[in-house]
C-alpha cells in the first residue's frame, strides 16, 4: 500500500490509484520487496533510499532486449527521477513516501488527477498510459495489463467505477 495517508494524497482514490499503478507494473508482488519501494526493472532488488539506483538492466520483452533504469514502486526511470527532483524538491531522496509523492505530480501532469479523484478511472488510465508502459494504449510493447484487469483491480482495491 501507498506510504501516504489520504489526506497527504489528496483522497482515497487517489491512494487506490497508485496502489493501481504497483499492480500494474507488477512491483507491489515482488517477493521480499518493500511492498515495491525497492524494486529494478526485471524484478531484482535494490538496497537503501538515499537516491535512484540508476543500474541500467536489459531483459526481453516480446523477443527484443529492453534495457531500462526503472525503479521503484512506480518503476521511475533515472532521468524522469532527476527531473522530478529538480521540480518538486524531492532532494535526490528515492524515499517510499517521495515516490508516491513523485508519482502523485506526474499523475497530475498528465492531468489524470482530477478524473481520478472524481473515480473517471478508463479517463485516467488513458491519460497514463505513456507514463507507464503496463497501462493499455501506449506504443512502448512491453506487454501492458488489459483494461478490464485494471478496473477489475480497481473495484478490489475498494474503487468504484463513475
Amino acid at each position: 500500500m501507498a506510504r501516504l495517508t489520504e489526506s497527504q494524497a489528496g483522497g482515497a482514490n487517489v491512494l487506490r490509484f497508485l496502489d493501481l499503478i504497483a499492480f500494474a507494473e507488477g512491483t507491489q508482488a515482488v517477493k521480499g520487496s518493500d511492498d515495491g519501494y525497492n524494486v529494478l526493472f526485471g524484478k531484482g532488488l535494490f538496497h537503501g533510499y538515499a537516491d535512484h539506483p540508476r543500474q541500467k538492466i536489459t531483459r526481453l520483452s516480446n523477443g527484443k532486449p529492453i534495457t531500462s533504469s526503472a525503479a521503484g514502486r512506480y518503476q521511475f526511470l533515472a532521468r524522469t527521477w532527476d527531473e522530478l527532483v529538480k521540480r518538486y524538491g524531492f532532494k535526490g531522496r528515492f524515499t517510499p513516501e517521495a515516490q508516491d509523492l513523485a508519482a502523485i505530480k506526474r499523475l497530475g501532469e498528465r492531468g489524470a488527477l482530477q478524473l481520478i479523484k472524481d473515480g473517471k478511472i478508463r479517463e485516467a488510465i488513458a491519460k497514463c498510459a505513456n507514463e507507464w508502459a503496463s497501462f493499455p494504449g501506449n506504443n512502448y510493447d512491453q506487454n501492458p495489463k488489459a483494461l478490464g484487469a485494471l478496473l477489475t483491480q480497481w473495484q478490489k482495491l475498494g474503487g468504484v467505477l463513475a
